[in-house]
């Protein structure tokens, strides 16, 4: 194994793991950026030792026992510790005899734990574009620039943002728990976006080798599921919930055999889950008894919806797609929902008048870099056989692409449209 795979498979044993262990060690701290520091500290430890010791037998017990330990040293070197955690240390160091694996102890209660870290991450004293952005570094494991592509700006602005965040929550004392009541209300649209994102995130990786990370999905359909139980009556989180499941009840019909990408109009939908499907329809019915039918997640259910109802491609409502987009627009100013729109309008009514949308968003500064943008103008413009356009709009959006699955897609996408306009792409 050479020196860049073993990097590889860090980065890729990190990647799942470090939720868990910042889960964990928050809760043995009570102390959000101080966990987040001593997992990145077992990262440097693997980083040191596994190019020359070998990748473990079990790579996330390994980080977890290293970030356990950090963490035992610290509370051993503090002085000033409150008596609680004091108790805390010894009861650890009772425990580490033992060596028992902190994975194995987060499984008892790790969605209800994994929750608290979402509401600490929340808190209402951090700015929501902080809660969001310091959340998904520590639930998500995203990188600085995966989080600025999510939010459309730019790399610096989510690092000030994060650091800011971590500031506050050490300076702060803020307490790592589940918040009741009127704080539960205060905090829970923010948790709502964070758990969209995460899902978000696991349904189309913005980078990496793979298109989809369905350890992210199904974390964030489980945590969907703790928060329509401890606020039944907020109808957005049954809407939230509706979007998960109706989305992943298609996620193994969205990869070929080879992981590569398989848009919607093409996929097998007798390898669609339809007991998911099920159960985001009841949580779909729910939202709307509970007077959230046009709320944001709801109206994005609904959407999905109508593909699910659809026993094939031909059967899709692209009429009540579209409106229902519109109707998304008039709640939401997004450039983002627009470009999706006009997806729609271009099934509903042809491509010319999709691509009329989609090119009034050229201009947009908050998609510069978005690729998907260029993807739409390029499927457009093919439809319409402008096949030498439709080349340079996949093209570039190939460039734009930070997921390896979708750059490969869309470089196919243009030498396809190169070939129909018997000019071959070099």
């Amino acid at each position: 194994m050479t020196a860049g795979d073993i990097h590889h498979a860090i980065l890729a044993a990190w990647r799942v793991e470090q939720p868990g262990l910042i889960t964990g060690l928050s809760k043995m701290l009570r102390d959000v950026p101080l966990a987040e520091e001593l997992t990145q500290d077992a990262l440097l430890a693997a980083l040191e030792h596994w190019p020359s010791s070998g990748i473990p037998e079990r790579p996330g017990a390994w980080l977890a026992t290293t970030a356990k330990r950090r963490a035992l040293d610290y509370l051993r070197r503090s002085r000033m510790l409150a008596r609680k955690h004091e108790q805390v240390a010894r009861e650890l160091e009772a425990e580490q005899q033992a060596m028992p694996d902190l994975e194995a102890a987060l499984d008892d209660d790790i969605g209800d734990e994994m929750l608290r870290l979402i509401f600490t991450a929340c808190h209402p004293q951090l700015s929501q574009e902080a809660r969001v952005a310091l959340a998904l570094r520590m639930i998500c494991g995203l990188t600085t620039e995966e989080i600025a592509r999510a939010f459309l700006v730019s790399d610096a602005t989510i690092s000030q943002r994060i650091v800011r965040a971590k500031r506050t929550l050490s300076e702060s004392g803020l307490v790592y728990e589940t918040p009741r009541g009127e704080e539960l209300s205060e905090r829970l649209a923010t948790v709502l976006e964070v758990v969209y994102l995460i899902f978000n995130e696991g349904y189309t990786a913005a980078t990496g080798e793979h298109w989809l990370r369905p350890q992210l999905c199904q974390e964030a359909l489980r945590i969907g599921r703790i928060l329509t139980s401890i606020a039944p009556r907020e109808p957005e989180a049954h809407g939230l919930l509706a979007l998960m499941e109706l989305n992943a009840s298609r996620n193994v019909a969205r990869t070929d055999a080879a992981g590569a990408p398989v848009l919607i109009l093409e996929q097998n939908r007798a390898l669609w889950d339809l007991l998911q499907i099920r159960r985001g329809m009841q949580a779909l019915a729910r939202a709307r008894e509970l007077g959230g039918a046009f709320g944001f997640y709801a109206l994005q259910a609904a959407i999905v919806a109508c593909h699910a109802r659809a026993a094939t491609a031909a059967e899709t409502n692209w009429t009540q797609i579209a409106a229902l987009y519109l109707e998304l627009t008039k709640r939401v100013n997004s450039p983002v929902i627009e470009l999706n729109r006009a997806v729609a309008v271009g099934m509903a009514e042809g491509p010319a008048a999709g691509l009329e949308i989609a090119d009034r968003l050229v201009g947009e500064p908050a998609l510069r870099t978005y690729h998907l943008l260029e993807s739409v103008r390029g499927d457009l413009l093919y439809k319409l056989q402008r096949f030498e356009a439709a080349k340079a709009a996949f093209t570039a959006a190939a460039e734009l692409a930070g997921n390896q699955r979708e750059r490969d897609f869309l470089l196919r996408r243009a030498i396809e449209a190169a070939k129909a306009s018997n000019h071959p792409i070099e």
